[in-house]
């Protein structure tokens, strides 16, 4: 007995650490749930318990160890670390990796920054921009301001986000600049379909991954954490839609 919590606290570790990366870099909270029980169980803890939400994790096992929370406070979207992570996952599973060899390696894939540099992720906000614009109908005529459009506003939203961490308002002053930015094109006749700048321009901002993993884990029965993901989503929509009316009040 007395070796074998040591080793139940460190597959417990184990679990919350790759819990804690497949979370903070956007997976579904099933999914989650599902990685940290096969770890558990391949690494001799077969009747483990997880409850996940968007802001923290518990996991227990079923033996006299009390549960252990783990808080996630900052969440965004890698979903390359989600695929390593399972990786790990699946190695341990197979034999093929030990524990000591999956915590160094789950230590490497957190630390690791997978990111594209900054400005690789505006030209391709930018470009996508203006290829929704031309996806929604717009004539090609837009397709430069709508480019040039979303391009700045999704540097607004980087910079302004460094500098204010709630969210919701560096998306709404980002989509406040977008918006009078495309009026300001309009108007010197360098556009001429307002909405379609607008839509194309908006859509880098838009919580797409994040609406998707509110619909699949209703879907699943994890009721808090979809409907949780689910008014993220609407917060960000809202904040969109806010700055964009109120360029319209003032300037339309």
């Amino acid at each position: 007995m007395e070796n074998k919590y040591p080793q139940t606290f460190e597959v417990i570790e184990l679990c919350l650490l790759a819990g804690k990366i497949m979370l903070q870099c956007g997976a579904e909270t099933y999914r989650v749930e599902d990685t940290m029980t096969r770890i558990a169980a391949a690494l001799g803890i077969p009747n483990s318990h997880s409850y996940v939400t968007p802001t923290g994790i518990v996991f227990s096992t079923d033996d006299t160890n009390p549960a252990k929370l783990i808080r996630i406070s900052e969440r965004t979207t890698d979903l390359y670390k989600v695929t390593l992570v399972n990786g790990v996952s699946r190695k341990v599973s197979s034999g093929e990796m030990t524990r000591e060899q999956a915590f160094l390696k789950l230590k490497e894939i957190e630390n690791a920054n997978y990111t594209f540099p900054i400005y690789q992720q505006i030209l391709a906000a930018s470009i996508a921009s203006a290829c929704f614009m031309v996806m929604f109908q717009g004539e090609w005529n837009n397709f430069i301001p709508a480019l040039i459009t979303g391009g700045v506003g999704f540097t607004s939203f980087i910079f302004l986000h460094r500098v204010v961490q709630i969210k919701f308002f560096s998306e709404f002053i980002a989509s406040f600049i977008i918006g009078i930015l495309s009026i300001l094109f309009i108007k010197a006749g360098l556009g001429t379909q307002l909405d379609k700048i607008i839509i194309g321009s908006v859509m880098p901002l838009v919580p797409g991954l994040l609406i998707t993993n509110a619909v699949r884990d209703l879907m699943a029965g994890h009721l808090v954490s979809g409907l949780s993901k689910g008014a993220e989503a609407f917060l960000t929509a809202f904040a969109i839609g806010a700055g964009i009316a109120v360029v319209f009040s003032f300037l339309s």
